[in-house]
């Protein structure tokens, strides 16, 4: 279909994907992937559907499970090609959840994709590594890439490591800074009991070395940074914005999970109410964003030179007020008091 808000968005999804068997049995039985049973098992629950009844351009993308992201951005980059060939469109916006954010800006630096690409928003993404991962290696991970290294590629889980991010950090500020990209991000979090239950544990990880979390990546990682400043005094602002309401990582991607369902006791009326209201609120987040990223200028964005510092925390983005813990008073630094 052809949306009439402007260039098509483009969603990239993280390291692994929970609906990857599905996905491959709808490629292979060629069933359209904007089908109800596809649409409400993908990885974006929900998401391409809702923004295209509002007469967006949608694409998913699907690169490699779990390899290494200079792999990933490759394909990611075939991909956004191939969409622009289709549909005529001389740019893209890329919505990149996890790994997805960091698969797009490899993909725009190494890849020579800055001039297709007219915003990238990312959610979730560990632009600065995220610290469970240096944990994983740390405890033997690496001896399991190592050892199925002939059989599947699974560097992905390094390519998230706070060195790696760190050193692509430094080697593309100047790539970053110069486009004409527009970059920013969202970041989500969560209180740990309301997390996903197999993301406690990284949660409580994540929380002991970074702080505030979504069950696997820090808000301060999410967030990346206000400015990208190039050698040459060259200055681009980060746009910062917080999640609009308290999800975790698969929360962010639009499920609510079953921890949820056992939380909000299955049998009682309205919990199934709850469950569709609060995944409504993550595809109007997206569909926030859809209008933010189309109504970002169509011309040329020219990054500005020696912008003054920011005076306060709020410049560029607002500060984020420290979140509760678990044992912690109920009290929620959002006005936005529910959880999943």
């Amino acid at each position: 279909m052809n949306g009439k808000h402007g260039y098509p968005i483009i969603l990239a999804h993280g390291i692994t994907r929970p609906d990857y068997l599905i996905d491959f049995i709808i490629r292979k039985l060629n069933l359209h992937e904007d089908s109800r049973v596809a649409d409400r098992l993908h990885y974006f629950k929900g998401i391409a559907s809702h923004l295209r009844r509002h007469g967006y351009e949608v694409f998913a993308t699907s690169v490699s499970f779990a390899a290494d992201v200079d792999t990933r951005a490759r394909e990611l980059a075939a991909q956004v090609r191939k969409i622009l060939a289709e549909t005529g469109q001389p740019k893209v916006h890329l919505i990149g959840h996890s790994m997805g954010g960091l698969d797009a800006r490899h993909m725009i630096v190494q890849h020579g994709m800055a001039d297709q690409v007219a915003s990238l928003t990312t959610l979730g993404t560990p632009h600065l590594g995220a610290s469970v991962a240096d944990w994983f290696l740390e405890f033997g991970l690496t001896r399991i890439i190592e050892s199925l290294r002939k059989v599947i590629n699974l560097e992905g889980f390094q390519s998230l490591t706070t060195a790696a991010c760190r050193e692509f950090n430094a080697s593309a500020r100047n790539a970053e800074a110069s486009n004409s990209v527009i970059y920013q991000t969202y970041a989500g979090w969560q209180r740990r009991e309301l997390t996903f239950f197999p993301f406690q544990k990284t949660w409580q990880i994540t929380y002991a070395r970074e702080g505030d979390n979504d069950g696997l990546v820090a808000v301060t990682s999410q967030r990346w940074q206000d400015r990208l400043v190039a050698d040459d005094g060259t200055t681009k602002l980060i746009v910062q914005r917080d999640f609009p309401v308290p999800a975790d990582h698969v929360n962010q991607m639009g499920w609510w999970h079953l921890n949820g369902v056992a939380a909000a006791h299955w049998w009682k009326r309205g919990t199934w109410r709850e469950k569709r209201n609060y995944e409504l609120a993550i595809k109007n987040a997206y569909l926030k964003i859809a209008a933010e990223i189309s109504g970002f200028p169509c011309h040329e964005h020219e990054p500005q030179r020696q912008r003054p510092a920011p005076t306060s925390a709020s410049d560029g983005g607002h500060a984020l007020p420290r979140l509760p813990i678990a044992g912690d008073a109920p009290s929620s630094p959002s006005s936005n008091q529910n959880g999943t």
